[in-house]
Parts: structure tokens; C-alpha cells; sequence
């Protein structure tokens, strides 16, 4: 490969890196925290309540399809909507002290998590706004931004009504019984709705709005 191909995607690896790290990791192990919390201990016996990224790296989903995503999109121009995902947390939902009202807080963890990260990740991009220029100002911006932007992106995506997605989880746990147990079936066809959604650009127009309008937000509260 060219080198001056190769160099800006060692540039946006290095800025996204630890920011989508910790983004699908942490949205996992928040999910088990909660869970415990609840009286479900088959996450933390399996020590997936943990901020190692180690335990929760998928390969293909928490590295792969992130890159490939960034690199695609840094060709073509575009800003490409980041997508991926971790080695999901067990939770046994029969475990829960009261498994319907429980599961709704399990759920809401994981894009909990991502907010609290998309905050942190806003106050270091004001921080470094404060500080002289220096060789570290300019990184520190970048991977501010990277930061705000895929925890947002996750954050809104996770949330949307779609089996398996936190989002749907919280819908099923809202519903009347009957009616969550009819569209818990519709399960199995929820990952091939999203792909199809993420792949004719449908999920970008819907998630657009949501995500702008979160930007704007962090931004009135640190002011950037």
C-alpha cells in the first residue's frame, strides 16, 4: 500500500482507538454491573464486569468492522456512520430479583454508559480548548471529538426500538406480557433489519437528527 495512503489511516486509527474501545466495552461491562446489581452473578462469575477491554474485544466487531468503516470512510469522503460491537454480557433474566422491571435497567446501562463516556469525552475537548497550543493540544481535540461522536452514535443507536438492541430490550420490558412475548419473536430478524437499514443509508437518516441534535447539547453545556 502507498504510504501516503496508509498514513491517514494510521492517523484515524490512532485518534478512534481508545475512544471505540472503550465505547463497546464499557456499554458491555455496564450491563453487568447492573445486572449483579439485580441479583444476576453470571456476568461477574464470568469476570465480564471489568473496564479491561480484554474481556470483552470481539474481534471482527470491536476492531475489524470499525476500522474498515473509518478507512472507507476517510476514501470516500464521507463521514460514514461507525458501527460495531463487543462480545455481548451474559444476563440470565430468570436470575433477576423481578425480571421484566429489572431488565429495562440492565438494558438502559449499556447507552447510560455511553452518555457518561460522551460527557467525559466533551470536558477533556473543552479542557484542551483551555490549554496553550502545544504539541499535545491538537491530538487531544481530535480524540475529544472521536470520543463525543462514537459514544453519541452508539449511545442513539443502541436505543432504538430493534431486538436485540438495548432499545428493544427496554420496549419488551414496557410492554404487556403478551405483547412482549409476541415481539420478542421478532428476535431473529432484528440484526438482518439493521444491516439492511445500515447498508441503503436508512439508519443514517434516522439516527442524523438524534446525533446532531446530542452534539449540540454537549456543546451548550461545555460551551465548545
Amino acid at each position: 500500500m502507498d504510504m501516503e495512503l496508509l498514513v491517514p489511516i494510521v492517523e484515524i486509527v490512532a485518534i478512534y482507538a481508545l475512544p471505540v474501545l472503550f465505547a463497546i466495552t464499557l456499554h458491555e461491562a455496564a450491563h453487568g454491573y447492573v445486572a449483579r446489581h439485580f441479583g444476576d452473578m453470571t456476568a461477574y462469575a464470568q469476570g465480564r464486569i471489568s473496564i479491561n477491554p480484554a474481556r470483552h474485544i470481539d474481534l471482527v466487531g470491536t476492531i475489524v468492522v470499525p476500522i474498515a468503516i473509518l478507512a472507507l470512510s476517510k476514501f470516500s469522503g464521507g463521514a460514514g456512520l461507525l458501527f460495531g460491537w463487543a462480545k455481548p454480557v451474559p444476563v440470565n433474566y430468570s436470575a433477576l430479583r423481578r425480571p421484566r422491571q429489572n431488565m429495562l435497567w440492565v438494558a438502559a446501562a449499556g447507552p447510560g454508559a455511553n452518555l457518561v463516556m460522551a460527557l467525559g469525552w466533551a470536558a477533556m475537548f473543552k479542557a484542551a480548548t483551555l490549554l496553550p497550543g502545544n504539541y499535545f493540544t491538537e491530538p487531544l481535540l481530535k480524540m475529544g471529538k472521536a470520543g463525543m461522536q462514537v459514544n453519541i452514535v452508539l449511545m442513539v443507536l443502541n436505543l432504538l426500538p430493534i431486538l436485540p438492541l438495548d432499545g428493544g430490550r427496554i420496549v419488551a420490558s414496557l410492554l404487556p406480557s403478551r405483547l412482549a412475548w409476541g415481539y420478542a419473536k421478532l428476535e431473529p430478524w432484528g440484526f438482518p433489519i439493521l444491516l439492511l437499514l445500515l447498508f441503503t443509508n436508512v439508519l443514517g437518516v434516522i439516527l442524523g437528527p438524534m446525533v446532531n441534535l446530542s452534539f449540540r447539547v454537549l456543546g451548550t453545556i461545555f460551551r465548545i
